[in-house]
């Protein structure tokens, strides 16, 4: 069969992001299927789509030769209370054209799509829908080919018919990196950086995280020669930057210490990040990291109050995070960190001492979003509900931000803008247009990589 994977994401703030799990599922149907992968962001629009000579499917008929088309849905919004945006109208305009050039067979996964998939399923009337993992593409393939029920199949979903959620993908998983220049040269060009996964799965359990539905809370690790090759190619092909996509790269210090090792025995040379909880770690951790490539350390630290932590189900507390962070520092580590204020357990009191405490972490960049998104499928699901704040039969796929009842969204916006007037280095939400242009700036003059660094003070 003639397989089309489109990524549907267009969002480039403050960087736009290689759609590496494409490669995934195309590694799991290429061979007997003939693959075809095309990217929203490095097109102009739907007429480009529709021209396989400017798309880069290369196929005599273009879109119109397609038998499935897969849509990967990445994000519904930014999450972002102080500057929201919604791209589900997007996906919504995106498919409605897509059906009037095209009889293919029209597929929906990703993760924003996992996150709500009978509600998009119902709205943007797919044929089928994949849940978790997008691997299972390739069962429904054979099933649709031997002209089987797909229905049946773990993971597959069609229209008005609910399924439970899966269980993480357990046949293995590797990615297909094609060095097309067509598909990485818009990437290469803003900011230079494209990107890798060392596992999937997330053990931890935070209230208001989505990744253990996504992926599972079994973290499946991926071998450091593996991702160390994956490196080394994306380098090959132009990389200038790596970041690692894993939700938290350090859950598991011992294996993302044989990445770093596995790296330095590759050749693997260029600079390279990830996402980090400021825990308690090995001696040496960071400067072992740092002699292995890394450069940047983005910490997701959430409040500097214990209490706070502690409602968010978080495994560290206060003095972790400053001990983290200086250790990050002494590595000679770039280093930020992200909070997410205004969720259970947040008053004005705990806000006071997350905006207090940051005066311990020094050479820091300080991302804020004021306001906690609620997913279905997560603790903090359940915790608005028994509040009263969201009844079950409510649709929360336009975003609905928990309340908590001791203090208000404006009064933690108000004291957060006050805390950061005259200081660069914090940023509110995703910084808006302002961070955008400096970052679009410097990608011009040629800087790669996440570029934050440029505003610690």
């Amino acid at each position: 069969m003639k397989v089309l994977l489109v990524s549907a994401n267009t969002l480039t703030e403050p960087y736009p992001v290689y759609p590496l799990g494409l490669d995934y599922v195309a590694a799991a149907i290429t061979g007997r299927h003939e693959v075809r992968i095309a990217d929203m962001n490095t097109l102009s629009g739907f007429d480009s789509l529709l021209d396989g000579r400017s798309s880069g499917i290369g196929w005599p008929d273009d879109l119109l030769a397609a038998d499935v088309i897969g849509i990967s849905l990445r994000n519904i919004d930014n999450t972002d209370t102080t500057d929201p945006k919604g791209f589900f109208n997007a996906h919504r305009e995106l498919i409605k054209n897509i059906r009037s050039s095209s009889s293919a067979l029209i597929v929906l996964g990703g993760s924003g799509f996992t996150i709500f998939p009978e509600e998009i399923m119902n709205a943007l009337e797919a044929d089928y829908g994949i849940i978790g993992e997008g691997e299972r593409l390739s069962m429904l393939l054979d099933a649709l080919e031997n002209k089987e029920d797909a229905s049946e199949i773990s993971g597959v979903i069609t229209s008005h018919r609910p399924k439970p959620v899966p269980l993480p993908w357990n046949r293995g998983f590797h990615r297909n990196f094609y060095n097309d220049p067509s598909r990485f040269a818009f990437y290469l060009k803003h900011g230079g950086m494209l990107n890798l996964q060392t596992k999937r799965g997330c053990k931890l359990n935070c209230i208001y995280c989505t990744y253990p539905h996504i992926e599972g809370s079994v973290q499946r690790l991926i071998d450091p020669a593996e991702v160390a090759d994956t490196a080394l190619q994306l380098q090959m092909a132009g990389a200038k930057y790596l970041f690692i996509t894993d939700s938290t790269f350090n859950t598991d210090c011992v294996h993302t210490l044989n990445v770093a090792k596995a790296f330095i025995d590759a050749g693997v040379s260029i600079p390279w990040g990830a996402f980090f909880m400021p825990n308690k770690m090995p001696d040496d951790y960071f400067r072992n990291l740092r002699d292995a490539g890394l450069t940047h350390v983005e910490f997701g630290t959430e409040s500097l109050s214990n209490p706070v932590l502690a409602s968010y189900r978080k495994p560290y507390q206060r003095h972790h995070v400053f001990a983290a962070h200086q250790s990050a520092i002494d590595a000679g580590l770039h280093v930020a960190h992200y909070f997410l204020v205004g969720g259970p357990g947040e008053n004005s009191d705990t806000l006071e001492e997350t905006l207090s405490g940051i005066s311990n972490l020094n050479k820091s960049v300080f991302f804020f979003f004021c306001g906690m998104r609620i997913y279905p499928y997560t603790k903090l699901y359940d915790i608005a509900v028994k509040e009263g704040q969201i009844s079950r039969s409510q649709s929360i796929l336009e975003p609905v931000f928990y309340q908590s009842p001791g203090i208000g969204t404006e009064q933690i916006i108000r004291m957060v803008k006050a805390r950061a007037e005259g200081h660069p280095n914090w940023i509110i939400g995703s910084g808006g247009g302002e961070t955008a242009g400096i970052v679009s700036r410097l990608h011009k003059r040629g800087h790669t990589g996440p570029l934050w660094e440029y505003l610690i003070q």
